[in-house]
């Protein structure tokens, strides 16, 4: 029989919990008592041993099913407790739900993930700071899954030009996606895979990310990248994960704790709780800022800038004539290509950015730089390189 784990309470009466447990359809091996007082009292007998910490039960239980109920475990709490129960490879259920960790397939090769708690926190940007990074001393592929991915897996070998990205367009594909964005701000050699769906946990309905992986593998780099989308995590298991959390986001709300669990380094761009986070584990936890960084000078023109989220223009090396953040809005990106006039268009490569904005650009003779958010953080790259030190297994 499947061997479980029971999560109790003392708000419930004892010989009604041990009526509940004998009920189960599992081989009830052990029973961790999670708090309230207010029915204990006498010899407690529950029928099964009692667990000082839940943890101890993990390596014998297939499951572990929650009895427990509010005021002990309030949804807050259920989602950390289910994180935990995800993180060591169980699955977690209650009366009227029931979590799967999500499955991750063995890969060949020192690799490691870039994940992110959502949408817009970074997490590409990261995966390009990390890309560059490792490609200084050794042979890097990076394997990235998107929502606007290829059917197929698609090898980018040539760094894509804005050029080749309008032909994209034109023919009907998704010329912005992460994997082309990596591809033409990096320059190292990137796959590109879809995916469908998401999973609380960061499971995926359905992606390609295993026929991408084996495209990696036969090229035998010295390490894969392999790229989150939002907060879907790659079915790869890695060597080592590195957690992106951006402003608005909680990395420790829902089942964000499970992800902050499976990985090995944080990074917080615009901040964040760093002693709630370590409390949960204890790894590395930096703070990181994102700033525009065009791919070629702006020598003072009459700039418009094109992005999807509040990206400083300060910095820049230019007469910043219009800020549009409205890439992932085409609605207003359409009214903002309206009015705006200037020498030069400045674009992250997402969302609109080719088939509306350099497509804009091309017809009224305006000149398209890229623009690549930089990740500054001055301890980044000693942590990343700790996590994938040189000449050795990530």
């Amino acid at each position: 029989m499947t061997r479980a784990l029971v999560v109790i309470d003392g708000e419930h009466s004892p010989p009604v919990v041990r009526d509940a447990i004998q009920e189960l359809p599992y081989k009830v091996i052990g029973a961790w008592l999670a708090g309230g007082t207010e029915k204990l009292q006498g010899e407690i007998d529950y029928g099964v041993p009692l667990l000082e910490e839940l943890d101890d039960g993990f390596a014998e239980a297939e499951v572990v099913v929650d009895m427990s109920d509010e005021p002990v475990l309030g949804p807050r709490e259920r989602m950390l407790l289910a994180s935990r129960v995800l993180a060591a490879g169980l699955r977690y259920e209650g009366a009227d739900f029931q979590f799967s960790a999500p499955a991750y397939a063995s890969f060949p090769l020192p690799s490691l993930a870039v994940i992110g708690t959502g949408k817009r926190v970074g997490k590409t940007a990261v995966t390009g700071h990390v890309a560059r990074l490792l490609a200084q001393d050794r042979d890097v592929v990076v394997v990235a899954m998107g929502r606007g991915g290829p059917a197929e897996p698609q090898v980018a070998v040539v760094r894509p030009t804005l050029s080749s990205l309008l032909d994209l367009s034109r023919a009907g594909h998704h010329a912005a996606s992460d994997y082309l964005e990596t591809a033409a701000l990096t320059g190292v050699v990137t796959i590109g895979c879809r995916r469908a769906g998401g999973g609380l946990a960061g499971g995926v309905t359905t992606s390609n990310v295993l026929q991408g992986a084996a495209l990696a593998a036969e090229r035998e780099p010295d390490v894969v990248v392999f790229d989150g989308s939002g907060a879907a995590i790659p079915p790869i298991d890695v060597d080592a994960r590195i957690l992106v959390s951006g402003r608005g986001h909680d990395p420790l709300a829902y089942l964000n704790p499970y992800r902050v669990l499976v990985s090995d380094l944080v990074v917080l761009v615009g901040g964040g709780d760093v002693g709630a986070i370590r409390a949960l584990k204890k790894i590395p936890i930096l703070e990181a800022d994102l700033r525009l960084r065009p791919v070629s000078p702006l020598q003072g023109r009459r700039v418009a800038v094109f992005t999807t989220g509040p990206a400083p223009t300060d910095h820049l090396d230019a007469e910043v004539v219009s800020v549009s953040r409205n890439l992932a809005n085409r609605g207003a990106l359409r009214k903002d290509l309206e009015r705006i006039d200037a020498d030069v268009y400045l674009v992250e490569i997402k969302a609109a950015a080719i088939d509306l904005v350099a497509v804009a650009a091309e017809a009224r003779g305006v000149q398209v730089v890229f623009a690549e958010n930089e990740v500054v953080a001055p301890e980044l790259d000693d942590a990343i390189r700790q996590l994938v030190p040189a000449g050795a297994p990530a």
